[in-house]
């Protein structure tokens, strides 16, 4: 059981690390001043090369389900995200991002049951405190829109990550990621004409290497481990790994583009990941209840 759960956790570690990549692959290959465009991009086409390769539709409430899902996880999510990136520098973005584990723990509390503990709480203030050590400057300027559309996009993925584990769709994992990549794509896809025109003409070979990337890789596979990952772990757990991006952009920023680490970026990252840690070790109790087949657990009473 406890190998099986590493298994899971190394996993779903992979989607927030290859999302620590955008930052890097949007530097190096996109065309500038397209974030919404980039957004689309990703989500939109790698929907529907998963909604071929599945060739399975939503049915009855999974319609609103499917829409509601890409919307918090993907559509608004990512909205967000640009509105914060535009208006904050990096830093304080990822930081008011990284509070995203204490809101998902919390929201579990009230929907799901889960136990809000102090230990999720220290784990949870210790992660935001590192990411802000790992990016944040002295320099860096805040902007009441950009502060809200930060934390904002935090509360709204959180709750996407809480819902998708109570709903659980009998479908295939592909055909229910694909079914949230389309519909977060549709929905960003008149806010970026809207805001930046029709795509660029004359895209290069590495522009369209990009999106290629950003599109299979960090959209498709990335999104159907995270997916898959909230269906086998709490969404406390799985957020916690969220915790991930931001420290592969950093260390992806020192390899790549020779980027100094501080000696504060070093305590903040050591910290991110002592978090991680603490977050991913369950109570003896927990472990040992989940460690119990369903039907050997004595059935609640039915209430009239």
């Amino acid at each position: 059981m406890l190998r099986n759960r590493l298994g899971v956790l190394l996993l779903t570690a992979l989607a927030p690390a290859i999302w620590g990549t955008t930052y890097l692959v949007t530097t190096e290959l996109l065309p500038p001043d397209r974030p919404l465009l980039a957004a689309v991009l990703r989500a939109l086409p790698a929907g529907l090369l998963l909604l071929a390769l599945t060739r399975r539709l939503p049915t009855g409430q999974w319609w609103w389900r499917a829409a509601v899902l890409g919307a918090l996880n993907i559509g608004v999510f990512l909205a967000l995200l640009f509105v914060a990136a535009y208006r904050l520098p990096g830093g304080v973005a990822a930081t008011a991002g990284a509070v995203q584990p204490l809101i998902a723990a919390g929201l579990s509390a009230a929907v799901l049951g889960e136990r809000f503990t102090v230990r999720t709480v220290l784990a949870g203030v210790a992660g935001v405190a590192g990411v802000g050590l790992l990016v944040l400057r002295a320099d860096a300027r805040l902007d009441a829109v950009g502060v809200a559309a930060a934390l904002g996009g935090a509360a709204v993925m959180a709750t996407g990550v809480v819902l998708s584990k109570r709903w659980t769709a009998p479908a295939p994992l592909l055909a229910v990621t694909g079914w949230q990549l389309v519909a977060g794509g549709l929905l960003l896809l008149p806010a970026a004409l809207a805001a930046e025109g029709p795509p660029p003409a004359g895209l290069t070979a590495g522009n369209l290497l990009g999106y290629g990337y950003l599109s299979i890789v960090g959209a498709a596979l990335a999104y159907a481990l995270w997916f898959r990952g909230i269906r086998a772990l709490s969404p406390t757990a799985v957020t916690f790994l969220g915790l991930l991006s931001p420290l592969v952009a950093t260390a992806l920023g020192r390899l790549v583009l020779g980027q100094r680490l501080t000696w504060a970026q070093t305590a903040g990252a050591l910290t991110v990941l002592a978090s991680l840690v603490v977050a991913q070790v369950r109570p003896r109790r927990a472990a040992a209840e989940s460690a119990v087949p369903t039907e050997a657990k004595t059935p609640e009473p039915q209430r009239s």
